[in-house]
């Protein structure tokens, strides 16, 4: 058994060296704690190239032209200007964001492209367009985040 010696909490274990009978091995028993566990089922975004991304930059440019900075000679003039600045980026981001479920058929590479493509699909009940639209954006997100790794990890 192979146990971590820098971890008291994961080595609450107990041999039962009494309770062996003609064999050579022996019980055990082990506590292993499970701590609850919060999984979110809702994430706050704004869709990358999207117009709410596109508003949300704007409204950030706006808000931050607006921005009073003449009393940024003090520490606490500074710390007001900054202040000021993540309120107004907090509220702006609220505007524009979009919640989604996360669900476990939830798909990382669904844009709004599919989105467009499939509700297309129920009207027009073409199913090769939406089918080809669906399998060349699963290709370029794979493609992209392979080429990622690939990066990150400086390996082919």
């Amino acid at each position: 058994m192979f146990l971590r010696p820098d971890s008291l909490e994961h080595n609450n274990h107990f041999i039962y060296l009494e309770w062996h009978l003609t064999s050579d091995y022996t019980p055990l028993s082990v506590d292993i704690a499970i701590f609850k566990e919060n999984i979110q089922t809702k994430k706050h975004i704004i869709i990358k190239d999207s117009k709410e991304e596109n508003n949300f930059v704007s409204d950030l440019i706006e808000a931050n032209k607006g921005l009073n900075i003449d009393d940024i000679q003090s520490k606490e003039g500074l710390k007001h200007i900054v202040q000021t600045f993540t309120d107004f980026m907090e509220r702006i981001w609220y505007k524009h964001l979009k919640i989604v479920n996360i669900t476990k058929y939830s798909k990382v590479w669904w844009d709004e492209n599919c989105c467009r493509i499939l509700e297309n699909y129920r009207h027009t009940k073409k199913w090769k367009i939406f089918k080809s639209t669906v399998k060349k954006t699963k290709y370029n997100f794979f493609n992209l985040k392979i080429q990622e790794i690939t990066n990150r990890n400086c390996k082919p």
